[in-house]
């Protein structure tokens, strides 16, 4: 039985070592040398300061732009910190409330395009 748990732990250790370093870190080589912006997040620059990226949606405050895509990421919305979907289905109250605040708030009538009002 010895036999068998150390042939075990020594396929343990070795695929672990594979999978969860050798391959990740080759992946993440390849992504930078094939497309180092996109590797890197996309990351939109004012100088030398990082002020967002082109993959998550930025609340914006003044009138010269249009209305921003909704954003479920953090308390309080565009927290890139916290970014991804808000994982609220079709039929859930939560997502239909803030979707018609949403539509009412903008002034919309119908037809309006699903990514207008969802996150």
């Amino acid at each position: 039985m010895l036999v068998h748990v150390r042939a075990a732990l020594v396929l343990l250790a070795a695929f672990s070592v594979i999978c969860g370093i050798a391959y990740p870190l080759a992946i993440t080589g390849l992504a930078q040398l094939v497309a180092p912006r996109a590797a890197a997040g996309s990351l939109l620059r004012v100088g030398d300061r990082i002020i967002g990226s082109e993959l998550i949606a930025q609340s914006f405050t003044r009138d010269a732009y249009f209305w921003p895509r909704p954003s479920a990421a953090g308390t309080d919305g565009y927290d890139a910190l916290a970014s991804g979907g808000s994982n609220l289905g079709p039929l859930s109250t939560k997502l239909i409330e803030r979707v018609r605040g949403d539509i009412a708030r903008l002034g919309l009538s119908a037809p309006i395009p699903a990514d207008a009002v969802t996150s």
